[in-house]
């Protein structure tokens, strides 16, 4: 059984500070995709220490891998970015230089915990069997965040049957959806070949939901599986937004794939409720493993003071990996495009623990579908 963690909130770690313009720092990496048929992954960090073995006449002790940007070079203390410390930063024309307070640099922590290396694809499903949680919201901001601070290729599938709002909330009016990639996909061959049926959202690339009824029905489990194998071949990250319930025929399909599972419910009884009936569902239909490594994620919008929020994450912090509170926000209340500068900091600091707590699985659950591999051409000095 995995070990299980629960997080009310980013400011339990640290107190909250003013918000600033200034964004956390970005991922290095390129922004722009290239076409090749593999996601390129980051290679895996080697622990330090003594290599195991027989001793040898040659030092075995380390690797070059060891040798990187964050172990050897010496760093100046960063100049903060927020509240008094950056005042007394600018005021003093940069001579004085307090560092990073404790929030910053929890929020640095955070960030480096996101950027954590894939030994492979990765596929997270946001879940719930209740409507008006924050789903789609929840979805949305995860896929935004792991675009924004990784340097790999992400994507957020909406595989709502009933005409979903992943691409709605993200890049407004879907002009293409998945029903347009799947009559094409025998002609997929390279990246910009499905780029064509997705839109933009900051670094996030969104593949919208059929907006029609009558056809989005027909998206069904073989449907999805033939979609997430085209995914799964140029992006390291794919992000489904699973759509209300979990009996509809696409569902079978995503938790057979899923590596990462987020459950959405709310601090209230009837939403708190439902989102623990969808973990017994889970479990009775052979998914325990899966439950036990989820992250519950609990939106704050509606609560009442005469409910044990207490009691209801101590509920889920038993059953799940880690449990975390996501505030009210007046601009995710309106239902429309998300915007993330226009987020209050503490919304903010939550949407970065709860991927954080999603990437600490990175590299570590076994790959449900093994990439594929590349083609290796002949070496001519071999003929």
């Amino acid at each position: 059984m995995p070990k299980r963690a629960f997080v009310s909130s980013a400011t339990d770690h640290a107190p909250d500070v003013p918000a600033d313009p200034e964004p956390l720092p970005h991922a290095e990496a390129g922004n722009e995709p290239s076409s090749s048929e593999e996601p390129a992954t980051e290679p895996a960090r080697t622990p330090s220490g003594p290599a195991e073995g027989p001793a040898s006449d040659e030092r075995t002790a380390g690797s070059a891998a060891q040798l990187t940007d964050d172990t050897i070079v010496r760093r100046r203390s960063d100049p903060p970015t927020a509240g008094w410390r950056r005042a007394v930063h600018t005021l003093s024309g940069g001579a004085i230089n307090p560092g990073a307070g404790p929030a910053e640099r929890h929020r640095q922590g955070l960030t480096l915990r996101i950027r954590r290396p894939l030994d492979g694809p990765h596929q997270i499903a946001v879940s719930s069997i209740k409507g008006g949680v924050g789903k789609t919201t929840v979805a949305a901001l995860l896929g935004l965040t792991l675009a924004e601070h990784r340097g790999d290729r992400v994507v957020a599938l909406d595989a709502d049957p009933d005409a979903g709002t992943l691409a709605d909330r993200l890049t407004g009016e879907p002009g293409v959806t998945v029903r347009e990639l799947i009559e094409h996909i025998d002609g997929v061959r390279a990246l910009p070949d499905v780029a064509r049926f997705t839109s933009l959202a900051g670094r996030l690339q969104v593949l919208a939901s059929e907006q029609d009824p009558a056809r989005s029905e027909a998206f069904n489990r073989a449907e999805y599986e033939q979609v997430c194998r085209v995914l799964r071949r140029f992006y390291n990250i794919v992000v489904t937004d699973s759509g209300t319930g979990i009996l509809h025929s696409a569902m079978d399909g995503i938790l057979a794939r899923t590596d990462t599972l987020v459950v959405v419910g709310a601090l209230t009884l009837d939403s708190a409720s439902r989102a623990s009936k969808t973990l017994d569902w889970l479990v009775a239909h052979g998914h325990r493993d899966l439950v036990g490594n989820a992250v519950v994620a609990l939106a704050g919008d509606r609560t009442s003071k005469e409910v044990d929020t207490t009691r209801l994450r101590s509920h889920f912090a038993a059953r799940c990996r880690a449990v975390i509170d996501l505030p009210h926000d007046p601009h995710l209340a309106t239902g429309g495009r998300i915007d993330m500068g226009a987020l209050r900091r503490s919304t903010v600091d939550a949407v970065l623990e709860l991927t954080a707590l999603v990437a600490d699985d990175f590299g570590t659950a076994n790959p449900r579908e093994p990439a594929p591999a590349e083609p290796v051409a002949a070496d001519p000095r071999s003929r």
